[in-house]
């Protein structure tokens, strides 16, 4: 089983200054995909903490994802961090050079140049004609706060991280959790591998109930689908999808 960790960086989140929509999106990205992600984790923009949690995340899950902190100004320093962290030093990688005077021409600035120095040993990963890279480093993924830059990095290495599909099925019913709740326990007993899940509904909807069976195994989800259903209360069973 693949897993993840994600690291959402910056004071801007903790302010409530800007909302965070790169953890949802990395979520919902990386499940389709088949990784279990495990933690998400925002931290400020203190160089001691990104560095610490850089390596901690790393030891703890197949890959690291980080949003925020690239760019050129005073607190623009996760890369920065994350070689400090691991005891690595930074190099200038000459291809980034080359991407950063392709975009700005003569207007490229020293601060700009900064964005060009990478932790030794880093990967510069293609993910779209005509633009940049992705830098990993380690199975840490390296990548901007700005929502749309994010999301076109991710779309163009997405499928690396595809691994064994979760197979997915849902019941909603009519009625509240104490009539299920028996269920639920016996089928988690008898299926300790299954994902289940129980929410209440969001109002406006036409259930009251909906859970969710979850499995790498089809068969197995199958099996405790069976198990479940046989176990529900007829009237309560509203659909099955």
């Amino acid at each position: 089983m693949k897993t993840a960790g994600i690291i959402i960086i910056g004071n801007e989140i903790l302010s409530g200054k800007v909302t965070d929509i790169n953890s949802p999106y990395l979520c919902q990205e990386l499940r389709k995909l088949g990784v279990e992600v495990q933690q998400i984790i925002t931290i400020p923009d203190i160089s001691e903490i990104i560095g610490r949690t850089a390596v901690d995340f790393s030891g703890r899950f197949s890959w690291v994802f980080t949003s925020g902190g690239i760019g050129p100004t005073h607190d623009d320093i996760t890369v920065s961090s994350i070689a400090k962290g691991f005891e690595t030093e930074l190099v200038e990688s000459p291809r980034i050079i080359q991407d950063i005077q392709n975009f700005h021409g003569d207007k490229m600035t020293a601060a700009h140049r900064r964005m060009a120095m990478i932790p030794e040993g880093s990967e510069l990963i293609e993910y779209a004609e005509g633009r940049g890279t992705q830098l990993q480093f380690h199975n840490i993924f390296v990548f901007p706060g700005i929502p749309e830059y994010l999301q076109i990095r991710f779309s163009g290495i997405k499928d690396r991280f595809r691994t064994t599909p979760i197979v997915l099925k849902q019941i909603y019913l009519k009625g509240d959790e104490g009539m299920i709740a028996e269920s639920l326990d016996a089928t988690m007993e008898s299926f300790p591998e299954l994902m289940l899940g129980s929410y209440p509904k969001v109002a406006g909807k036409d259930y009251d109930i909906k859970l969710t069976l979850e499995c790498r195994d089809s068969a197995y989800l199958e099996n405790a689908f069976n198990f479940l259903y046989e176990r529900l209360p007829e009237e309560c069973v509203h659909r099955v999808e």
